[in-house]
């Protein structure tokens, strides 16, 4: 549809949040799009969503749907893409994955497209988009590790309902007007939807973002971990996180303290180095409050940075505040800029 030369593209998981949002990426990067299927479960099929002022009928995604799909973008969660991901790619199309199915998958490159490009150059169909706290850390930090190495990242994020999908925010505004109005909140989804207990979220913070780990760690904590090692290519990389979530609507926050290989580095070399690196932009201003929020950051594809300094204690200790749109540097956005890349890198052909 689109244009007449471009790539049979299909979103799975055309619906939600974040396939609405690869919808709106798509048309505002002008992807250059031949054909344009849009998949969900049988429960959303023949309900139609807009592109380029077209409605467009979406239809039950089956193995078949995959025929003359040259790239799939996955947002359908983990079982959806374990179960298709693979029939899409037997057919030849190139599937971006934006759940946690494959991100450990030793022969599945975990990419963020500022830090590691290249390892798109040896996927076997599959690649997979990293957790969207992920991915807003390791494209502050990479430019770091790149100039000065890295030791050690300790991260504290703040994390926004939406993460937890668009009836978790629902639910997050019923239990604030039930609250304002002298009434007991409702919960039934956070922190985890098939956890024995449920807590409210408005005017709360939970210190549980999924499952817990026998190490005591949230499978959330974990994938943090585990991918920012991965992507970086630097499993000797010391990680520890804690995932918090917190009554916002949309876009995360993190704290991140980092311990750097190079001395005599001061905050100001940072935060230069920082101002100029791809898909960051510095906001760094306390004499004057400037300094990145989440209500500010909303349907921005950039990770913004501030509130940087050096640790008072060790010398190539540093602290900074990292906030980005989780549903599009976090998702959507990361997704379709994965697309782009391949597109660049002449690893999908019209």
């Amino acid at each position: 549809m689109a244009q007449e030369r471009g790539f049979h593209v299909a979103v799975v998981g055309a619906t939600g949040a974040v396939g609405q949002q690869m919808l709106k990426t798509l048309e505002n990067r002008d992807f250059p799009i031949s054909k344009l299927t849009l998949l969900s479960s049988a429960r959303s099929a023949g309900k139609t969503a807009v592109y380029k002022g077209q409605d467009i009928t979406i239809e039950e995604a089956k193995p078949e749907s995959f025929e003359g799909v040259d790239i799939a973008l996955f947002s359908a969660g983990g079982s959806v893409s374990k179960a298709l991901a693979p029939e899409a790619a037997k057919r030849g199309a190139i599937v971006v994955d934006n759940t946690s199915a494959y991100r450990m998958d030793e022969n599945v490159p975990l990419v963020v497209p500022e830090v590691n490009p290249e390892d798109l150059k040896n996927h076997n169909g599959i690649i997979a988009n990293p957790n969207c706290s992920t991915i807003q850390m390791v494209v502050a930090l990479e430019p770091l590790r790149k100039k000065y190495g890295l030791k050690k990242v300790i991260v504290s994020t703040y994390q926004a309902v939406s993460g937890a999908g668009a009836a978790a925010v629902e639910e997050m505004y019923a239990q604030t007007q039930a609250i304002l109005d002298g009434k007991e909140p409702e919960a039934n989804i956070l922190p985890v939807g098939s956890a024995e207990k449920h807590y409210q979220i408005a005017f709360n913070a939970i210190p549980q973002i999924d499952k817990f780990e026998e190490n005591g760690f949230t499978f959330e904590e974990m994938k943090m971990i585990n991918e920012t090692k991965k992507i970086m290519h630097m499993q000797e990389l010391e990680v520890a996180a804690t995932c918090v979530r917190l009554p916002v609507g949309t876009g995360h926050s993190e704290s991140v303290y980092f311990e750097i290989d190079a001395e005599g580095v001061d905050a100001n070399e940072i935060k230069t180095l920082l101002a100029d690196a791809p898909g960051v932009v510095l906001q760094d201003n306390p004499s004057e409050q400037i300094y990145p929020m989440p209500a500010f950051c909303v349907g921005s594809n950039d990770v913004f940075v501030g509130r940087i300094r050096k640790d008072l204690d060790n010398k190539k200790g540093f602290h900074m505040w990292v906030v980005s749109d989780n549903l599009l540097k976090g998702a959507a956005w990361n997704s379709v800029q994965i697309a782009e890349k391949l597109v660049e890198l002449g690893l999908v052909k019209e």
